[in-house]
């Protein structure tokens, strides 16, 4: 029988190795898995993390392995390219650093053995992604096992698939449901027994034959139906010999049929079922990529507890305990690859090889709904013909391998509507951020009523949306000032915009959680992207996070926001309370201000602010306390400052009438002097960012022509903010620098 031996314990790691040791290292360091050598130079800013070839080592007696005919070697995730040797000898190689993937070592395995795994996440030109704005840790970062099995087996080569795949096909009230199981060396007079097993265990169908092929109807099926009833059912298939099972695989999965309507939007099980959700990316502080089952839960806790009832996964495959997490809990699953940003001629294969393992090894699970074929990849240009192919192929790929489900893209904001690029997948969505990246939040809903006037037949929805958010306040919240307020507010007016919208088939918000960015040095704590709804390290709910859990969740509460933000100096501050529940009442030290309903969650007083005054917000039987105190001088330590910065926004000279740093590019581009400024700046970083390039940096390749539509994207930062955000393409500017920009700038008159 089949036997899983865990190899998670006891590793000899090292970053100083050249070549593979051919004995037992004893200077290395000892580390056990999971484990990444970017935990914490990935999370510090800087883009200088270690992108290059690591080595693990670990001795292994036979004779403590599970007797058995064969043995294979299984990496749940190593990222990003990895070599494998055995007593010195090379046995495989994969290049993939998020699926799961298997070595036969049966001809190669003695009574001691010495395993060696080379290591890469080292910029290259093959192997996606290369380019995106997180980071790409490099580790053997999840689980390492040895599968044990007898000559005859459920196939374990095939793309890291567990062996069986279970179509269910529902017809009225009935779920016809397909197994297919894979055997290796099959043998003459060997049987395939199924099982099909309710969610308590009870049989509901079974049957034996020599294929492994089964064709069922469960009547009256009990449907998977979302965060409302996940159900699931079970199959089992076992190899029989001789009247004993020697091979057994099982699998769970759920009965349930969906659309998506250009007009109705989702649609679970012949009802509207709206989608609104988050986006997840899966590291965390301190620990990086290298969970734990327990990080895990953790995760899709806080996402329930949001009420969110759909996750795209990004943007790369996660961990199976997470999918099947997201089966038992109703999650509606977008699952990607990571071809990102920047389309490389030389890394179709990669793809190719990615999205076979993403959809073999996850097919069999109800909770994804649609495969990902890219993200913001036109972000270049999105008329390349060899683009345009690689999606081609992605797309029929998806189709031919799975045809239950739908395929979809994520398409950068400048992507023009009328691309052919929106045509291949079935399905598109869009990544904007309309109020944080240029624009401001009025224009979302309605540039989605323009694409769908235009293409009333495209289901469209929303892929990335977010804003960053960090323990910075005020009581005047601007865009691009990094408050927990400014976000609040983007939040609110993005949900009354977008969930509005019955057409729209999803939404969903960038990020759940903060995230690793080493390149991005923004908001005072570098290193990060902080647009999470909730902190890196899971311990704070930012205000945004209730925003949406009155939208979402039936649990009810009430939530008073900008708690962290204590000493104002206003007179009278807006105090805003969060709700799910029809009417709050606001009291300041015991006395009630006043009672106030709302349609939209979101409630609003005006509250005297004298002294030190005590909040309490009531709904029904619930409460929740703050608290205010007057004073007279702005308390600096809630104003944004930046980490490391060259220049702050306080060390600007700012002559009136005349730019500065601390001016918007679109209002410095409004006038002739400026756009001429701007042309010749973007010139000369243009180049820097070649140069970088050459030199073998990892930073964005991105159009910085005025005109470009990044540029106009960026229209709404601050100049000294694009200078830190620049910093992601390699490019480092000096105090000299900024401060001979800004001298330039301050000779350019501002427009009347």
């Amino acid at each position: 029988m089949r036997t899983v031996y865990n190899l998670n314990y006891k590793w000899a790691f090292t970053k100083q190795a050249d070549a593979v040791p051919s004995q037992m290292p004893m200077n290395w360091n000892w580390v056990n898995l999971p484990h990444t050598w970017n935990n914490i130079d990935g999370q510090d800013g800087g883009a200088d993390y270690y992108r290059g070839t690591c080595y693990y080592a670990k001795s292994i007696d036979k004779m403590e392995l599970p007797e058995s005919e064969q043995y294979y070697l299984e990496f749940e995730g190593a990222n990003a390219s990895a070599k494998v040797y055995l007593n010195g000898k090379k046995l495989a190689e994969h290049d993939g650093g998020y699926s799961t993937w298997r070595v036969n070592i049966t001809e190669a395995l003695e009574l001691n053995n010495l395993l060696v795994v080379e290591i890469d996440n080292s910029v290259n030109e093959t192997v996606y992604p290369q380019m995106a704005d997180f980071t790409f840790y490099g580790g053997l970062y999840r689980d390492v096992n040895i599968i044990c099995v007898n000559n005859s087996h459920f196939c374990l080569d095939y793309y890291g698939g567990p062996g069986l795949a279970v179509t269910p096909v529902m017809d009225g009230k009935d779920a016809k449901v397909a197994v297919s199981g894979y055997i290796t060396n099959r043998k003459d007079g060997q049987n395939v027994k199924c099982l099909i097993l309710d969610a308590e265990g009870n049989t509901v169908a079974e049957a034996e034959n020599a294929e492994g092929c089964f064709d069922f109807v469960i009547e009256n099926a009990h449907l998977w139906h979302g965060r409302k009833d996940p159900y699931l059912y079970s199959a089992k298939l076992s190899l029989i010999e001789n009247g004993e099972e020697i091979d057994t695989v099982a699998t769970r999965f759920g009965c349930r049929s969906f659309e998506i309507s250009p007009e109705r939007g989702f649609i679970l099980n012949g009802e509207e079922y709206p989608l609104h959700g988050v986006s997840r990316h899966q590291d965390r502080w301190g620990i990086g990529n290298a969970l734990l089952p327990e990080h895990h839960d953790e995760d899709m806790d806080l996402i329930c507890e949001v009420g969110a009832n759909t996750i795209r996964l990004a943007h790369y495959q996660h961990d199976q305990y997470f999918y099947d997490l997201c089966d038992e809990r109703g999650m509606v699953i977008w699952a990607e690859i990571p071809y990102i940003s920047q389309h490389m001629p030389t890394g179709r294969e990669n793809t190719i090889s990615q999205m076979k393992e993403l959809i073999v090894q996850n097919y069999n699970h109800p909770s994804i709904v649609v495969w990902g074929l890219s993200n913001e990849i036109t972000m270049k240009g999105e008329g390349d013909p060899d683009l345009l192919e690689n999606h081609r192929i992605l797309n029929d790929l998806a189709h031919e391998m799975d045809k239950t489900r739908l395929t979809t893209i994520a398409a950068i904001s400048m992507c023009p509507i009328d691309a052919e690029y929106l045509t291949i997948p079935d399905v598109i969505s869009y990544n904007h951020y309309f109020g944080w990246y240029g624009g401001d939040t009025s224009m979302n809903g309605p540039w989605f009523d323009n694409f769908h006037a235009k293409h009333p037949n495209i289901p469209v929805g929303v892929s990335e949306y977010g804003c960053e958010g960090l323990n910075w306040h005020t009581s005047k919240p601007t865009q691009g000032d990094y408050t927990e307020e400014y976000q609040a507010y983007y939040h609110e007016e993005l949900i009354k915009q977008l969930f509005t919208r019955k057409y729209i088939w999803s939404t969903h918000v960038w990020n759940m959680f903060d995230f690793a960015a080493d390149a991005r040095a923004e908001g005072g704590e570098n290193g990060q992207n902080h647009k999470g709804l909730v902190t890196f390290d899971r311990s704070y709910k930012k205000d945004s996070f209730y925003a949406y859990k009155a939208w979402l969740s039936d649990e009810p509460f009430v939530h008073l926001c900008s708690k962290r933000y204590i000493d104002r100096v206003e007179d009278v501050t807006k105090v805003t309370v969060y709700s799910n529940l029809p009417e709050v009442e606001l009291f300041a030290n015991g006395v009630s201000l006043g009672k106030k309903t709302s349609d939209v969650h979101f409630f609003y007083f005006d509250v005297p602010n004298v002294g030190e005054t005590k909040l309490v917000a009531k709904a029904g039987e619930l409460s929740d306390e703050s608290l205010i105190r007057k004073v007279e001088v702005f308390n600096e330590d809630y104003r944004l400052k930046e980490k490391g910065a060259i220049l702050n926004w306080f060390d600007i000279t700012e002559p009136e009438g005349y730019f500065s740093l601390n001016d918007k590019i679109s209002d410095i581009m409004a006038t002739v002097k400026g756009k001429m400024f701007f042309m010749g700046l973007m010139g000369t970083m243009m180049k820097e960012m070649k140069k970088s390039k050459e030199e073998g940096n990892s930073g964005f390749q991105i159009d910085l022509k005025p005109d470009s539509g990044i540029m106009q994207m960026m229209g709404g930062f601050t100049v000294l903010r694009m200078a830190s955000m620049i910093g992601m393409t390699g490019i480092k500017l000096t105090k000299e620098q900024l401060l001979d920009m800004n001298a330039k700038l301050n000779k350019i008159k501002k427009k009347d």
